[in-house]
């Protein structure tokens, strides 16, 4: 079977497009730097020949509600349009868990106006809805920096690593499309200032971390609703503690 990964060169879409061809299915990785542009629909149209499923784990460039919106509704209708002549039976698409309690966010805005592109075209579709991944939680302290402190909520979260969202979403290619949505979690839950802070202190980070309920997490007060996901959510396999001593930060730049 043909699948297209849009965004599979990235952190999530790379690790997806390698599960989905160990099972030997052709799979193509459609990213700028493989020729396909989503925004402009360069390379879209040949990439999607022939394709059954198209699996969406691209991402906004800019976190800023207006560049993010425009991101999302241009590229969702250049796909569905793409699709849609290409006689695409599945389209999955990853998105957050928490979306729609989020709106106070430019970019959860935009998040949710791609859902419902999605969910208004015509194709068969699954969304999942993937909690934060242990990848971000440096970024998240990045984001929350006030000179030698990190100001961050004592929200519960429940993050999972990237490996077990990449395989959640090649199992959902393989599957029929659900035209609904299947939320994906990591095994435990904990508090974000407390996370953070086993983060940092495993880095040897000076920063201090405070927990402070109306710090902001990416311009949204939280709660301890806010982005856990319900209770038939299917959990990861990979261990906070496991993944914190096995898989290296990324390179500083």
């Amino acid at each position: 079977m043909k699948i297209v990964v849009i965004g599979g060169t990235g952190l999530i879409g790379s690790k997806v497009v390698a599960s989905l061809g160990r099972e030997g299915h052709d799979v193509f990785a459609a990213a700028p730097n493989t020729g396909v542009d989503t925004l402009t629909g360069e390379g879209l149209a040949k990439a999607l020949e022939g394709a059954e499923v198209v699996v969406d784990v691209s991402n906004s460039p800019s976190f800023d509600a207006q560049p993010a919106m425009d991101f999302f509704q241009t590229a969702g209708r250049n796909i569905a349009a793409a699709e849609k002549a290409a006689g695409v039976r599945h389209h999955l698409a990853l998105s957050v868990v928490g979306t729609e309690r989020l709106q106070d966010s430019g970019y959860f805005r935009a998040k949710l106006a791609q859902e419902q592109l999605i969910k208004a075209s015509a194709i068969p579709y699954t969304l999942i809805h993937a909690t934060q991944f242990f990848e971000f939680l440096r970024g998240i302290a990045q984001s929350a920096i006030e000179g030698d402190t990190v100001r961050l909520s004592p929200a519960r979260f429940q993050p999972m690593a990237a490996q077990d969202v990449a395989a959640a979403v090649a199992e959902a290619a393989l599957a029929p499309p659900l035209n609904g949505t299947r939320e994906v979690a990591g095994p435990d839950s904990f508090r974000i200032d407390e996370l953070v802070a086993r983060v940092l202190d495993y880095d040897k980070d000076p920063h201090k971390v405070i927990a402070d309920p109306e710090a902001l997490y990416f311009g949204v007060r939280l709660d301890d609703s806010s982005l856990m996901p319900g209770p038939d959510a299917r959990l990861g396999s990979t261990s906070f503690d496991w993944w914190l001593a096995n898989v290296p930060p990324p390179p500083k730049r």
